[in-house]
């Protein structure tokens, strides 16, 4: 008799044994994920509580799928996006833990969106989003499916900043609480995460020597921090373009250099677009670029290379390598563009370290568990993290390494909670 599994979408499910072997040596450094997987084995705070997930299909989005359901959860999972699913992960996910997944490596925008429709057809209670297409969705065509969600978690910058305009719109439906935004989360992930995942993704592709070449990267949000300084570490030369004086302030005081990227395209070697934001590198910028420049996005979106742009002023294209694509400018000069302009973390590498994402998919998985407990009390808005959950993370983590730290006494705890108490 034929073995039945779960509604799927993938590759091929006979990459189920490599993946696997992935997401258990994954899981080896997601301690603090495992202690609450644990007690959700136990406890079954999800209970019967059908979710939608959106999320990059890696293997330690297979050990959050995990957790939800050994909650009780009744999950499904839908890449966000196209390049960014590992296929023998998402296999195993099917085969091994028996949850709905419809992700492929390298899907088409008719499929990304049609597997989306697949996870919403599970009439979810509560989505799990990353970079909010989801939810934009569910505004939109599913928009019937409203009525039964009764809220929703959002793990990344790009995501926040979309469901915010629709807060202040007055058209977002249901609460969502922004998970990017815990300092567990944004403090670590984003800085250290994106920062290894970038440089290991740009030398998979390319097997370039970064000493020695400058490195722009444009935004200084704490993505960009952390590239910066990963490039930094590696003996580059960075240079740093902003749109906000604080932070282009920052990255001054940090020591690397600030221009607008209309200076920094003509000296530039690797450019790094890490802000959340549209054409931040456009036309006149590739025209003017050195020969051989290369050019990727670690933002959650491709938007942020105006690939258009490059492609009307460009006469061939040609692979050279994959996720390694070469334009021919009209004026004779190459531009390398690695992985499509999406995230090239993500797509050309595997993304961030486990023991980084042990702490945002915690989140993920406390803050499910929060908003089962108190949707009814919560408006049509986006919420910060709870503070409490955030510290029990940050204490979990500690803990996993073996290291401990300071608590007040009873008199410092008085004495931050008086006004009276003088020199």
């Amino acid at each position: 008799m034929a073995r039945k599994y779960p509604p799927h979408d993938v590759k091929d499910l006979s990459l189920a044994p490599a993946g696997k072997k992935k997401i258990e040596w994954a899981e080896r450094s997601m301690p603090v994920l495992r202690l609450i997987r644990e007690r959700f084995e136990k406890e079954k705070p999800l209970q019967g509580l059908r979710m939608a997930a959106c999320l990059h299909v890696t293997t330690e989005t297979a050990n959050l799928m995990r957790t939800l359901k050994a909650g009780g959860a009744q999950v499904a999972l839908c890449a966000s996006n196209p390049l960014s699913t590992q296929d023998d992960t998402a296999a195993s996910i099917v085969v091994d833990y028996g949850i709905p997944t419809f992700a492929i490596k390298g899907e088409d925008s008719k499929t990304y969106y049609r597997h989306i429709d697949a996870v919403l057809d599970t009439r979810p209670r509560v989505t799990m989003d990353d970079g909010a297409d989801l939810v934009n969705v569910l505004h939109g065509a599913r928009n019937d499916l409203l009525p039964n969600i009764i809220g929703g978690m959002e793990e990344t910058t790009t995501g926040v900043i979309r469901l915010r305009a629709m807060a202040a719109n007055g058209v977002l439906s249901y609460p969502i609480i922004a998970v990017n935004d815990a300092m567990t989360k944004h403090f670590f992930d984003n800085r250290y995460g994106t920062g290894q995942s970038t440089m290991d993704a740009i030398l998979r592709a390319t097997n370039i020597l970064i000493a020695g070449s400058r490195v722009v990267v444009c935004g200084y949000g704490y993505c960009g921090r952390g590239t910066a300084s990963r490039a930094e570490g590696m003996g580059a030369r960075v240079i740093v373009t902003e749109v906000d004086p604080v932070r282009a302030l920052e990255a001054v005081l940090d020591g690397y250099d600030v221009m607008p990227i209309a200076q920094a395209a003509k000296i530039g070697d690797i450019f790094i677009t890490v802000t959340g934001n549209t054409s931040v590198i456009r036309a006149e910028h590739f025209v003017n670029m050195k020969n051989g420049a290369i050019v990727c996005n670690s933002g959650h979106f491709n938007v942020e290379l105006d690939l258009q742009g490059l492609a009307k002023i460009s006469k061939t294209r040609r692979e050279l390598r994959p996720f390694v694509e070469e334009y021919i400018l009209r004026n004779g000069k190459s531009i390398i563009v690695l992985a499509e302009g999406r995230l090239v973390n993500l797509s050309a590498a595997e993304g961030h370290p486990a023991s980084v994402m042990d702490m945002s998919f915690a989140n993920q998985a406390l803050c499910a568990e929060y908003m089962l407990q108190n949707a009814d009390t919560l408006e049509p808005t986006v919420y910060g993290v709870p503070e409490k959950i955030d510290k029990e993370i940050a204490r979990l983590k500690l803990k996993s390494m073996g290291i401990k730290c300071d608590t007040l006494t009873k008199e410092q705890q008085i004495y931050l909670s008086s006004y009276d108490m003088g020199t």
